[in-house]
């Protein structure tokens, strides 16, 4: 299959400038955002049983992990910008590459960084008691965000430790508090009959798209694999210690939300945490969870910006998108005009869906079919590269990575079960790519022969 020439570039990736705690940040606050927060209340909507619902906390928690696991090994093998590009690149070649990294730059990376900046305007407004445009707040927040990680990878990840740490530590309090002050009981973990619930398996599919989207970001670390120090050493510990605590700590604060309050109560509430810290700490714990929500949100926001610059940085150096895209900075060496058209993208997406769940749901739905087929790329390399150099083999292969894929499987059919015109939709723009790259391929051939002949 073959691979596209490689764009000439003053460096073959961005500047080594990453640790482990940089890095863990950077990964840990993308995926802890403003989902912990909002997608309690709907599951509990359409789950009675509190069991049931934090088994499901913990079987995407596990998802996660085996996804983390199956991409390590693939990440030290090719520790470069552009993570699940690079593994379908290297897995299935340019073609499929292109799709993922045309869909991700123009729908993707630009829903969930909106999605996530839209919950940081609701807030700001809840706090401030102001009706400022949620459009606007979001806007300028994302060029904001956009700006500082143009200033260097240092500070991006400077601001990105000092943010998840304070939304971390946050979220710790929370179950310590809990634990320490005891005003619960097991009451809350009763099941109880939800009114016209829909089929087990139809309530199934939103309820695990909310989870998984809660998690979404487990994989981002791989995006600046390039910008890692010491890949081959560090990048399997980020992916496994930073998805395992952050699923130790979102069943721990679910398990909380039911020990505190019961079930009706939490599916009846726009959020649960005020409602936990108010039982604990009295009115004024609302107005903290306000503010901590909108820690979390910024906090995601950034690290969504940091890594899906990348792609389109990686991508654009194959020669498979635009040559501008993958410039770097002469000064601050970082991928400035990635990072300011995918702000751009960003705005737009704010402007034209506006609402969280609308971006959040094309988001999941996309992007685990791409979690999926870079899963898959493990068993492809194993049989066409047995040789190649692994610095990390995947734990349990080959059923960790088997069942990461067949459960990416199972939740796009579930998903276009559940709602076959709204996923069709996305199905068709992501189907739309390969003709879009026959031609990308057709004018990149005929711009080499002409600067051949000349």
């Amino acid at each position: 299959m073959s691979q596209a020439t490689p764009a000439a570039s003053p460096r073959a990736d961005l500047p080594r400038t990453i640790g482990f705690w940089g890095g863990s940040a950077v990964m840990v606050g993308v995926i802890i955002g403003s989902g912990i927060f909002k997608t309690p209340t709907f599951i509990a909507g359409q789950m009675g049983s509190p069991g049931l619902v934090l088994m499901l906390w913990a079987i995407g928690g596990a998802l996660a992990l085996m996804g983390a696991l199956t991409f390590s090994e693939l990440a030290t093998m090719h520790p470069a910008s552009g993570g699940i590009y690079v593994f379908l690149r290297e897995g299935f070649g340019a073609p499929t590459a292109f799709v993922f990294g045309w869909s991700y730059m123009l729908l993707s990376k630009p829903l969930a960084a909106a999605g996530i900046a839209v919950i940081f305007a609701e807030n700001l407004n809840l706090l401030l008691g102001s009706s400022l445009s949620p459009v606007l707040i979001t806007c300028a927040v994302i060029i904001l965000l956009t700006a500082i990680n143009v200033m260097g990878m240092r500070l991006g990840a400077g601001v990105a430790v000092v943010l998840t740490s304070a939304k971390f530590l946050a979220l710790l309090a929370i179950i310590g508090l809990t634990l320490i002050l005891f005003r619960g009981d097991a009451s809350g973990f009763a099941t109880r009959t939800i009114p016209d619930a829909r089929p087990f398996w139809a309530a199934m599919v939103p309820v695990m798209a909310a989870i998984l989207w809660t998690y979404d970001g487990w994989s981002d670390i791989g995006a600046i694999a390039g910008e890692v120090r010491n890949p081959q050493r560090m990048l399997p510990r980020i992916y496994l210690i930073g998805t395992a605590a952050v699923t130790a700590v979102y069943v721990a604060i679910n398990a909380v939300y039911y020990w505190v309050l019961p079930g009706d109560k939490i599916a009846s509430s726009p959020s649960v945490a005020p409602l936990v810290l108010e039982l604990l700490l009295g009115g004024a714990a609302g107005t903290a969870v306000t503010v901590l929500v909108i820690v979390s949100s910024l906090g995601s926001t950034h690290s969504s910006i940091m890594t899906g610059a990348r792609v389109s940085f990686a991508q654009a150096r194959d020669g498979l998108l635009f040559g501008f895209l993958g410039r770097e900075h002469p000064t601050l060496h970082t991928p400035a005009v990635a990072l300011w058209v995918q702000a751009a993208l960003s705005c737009l997406a704010v402007i034209w869906f506006q609402t969280f769940d609308k971006l959040a749901g094309g988001f999941v739905f996309t992007m685990w079919i791409w979690y999926g087929l870079g899963g898959l790329a493990i068993f492809i390399l194993r049989i066409r590269r047995p040789d190649a150099a692994r610095p990390y083999r995947c734990w349990g292969y080959p059923v960790v990575p088997a069942i990461f894929v067949l459960s990416a499987l199972a939740m796009t059919v579930l998903s276009i079960a559940e709602d076959p015109m709204g996923t069709g939709l996305w199905l068709g723009i992501l189907a739309a790519g390969f003709p879009v790259y026959l031609v990308w391929k057709r004018l990149l051939t005929a711009r080499r022969t002409t600067a051949t002949n000349e």
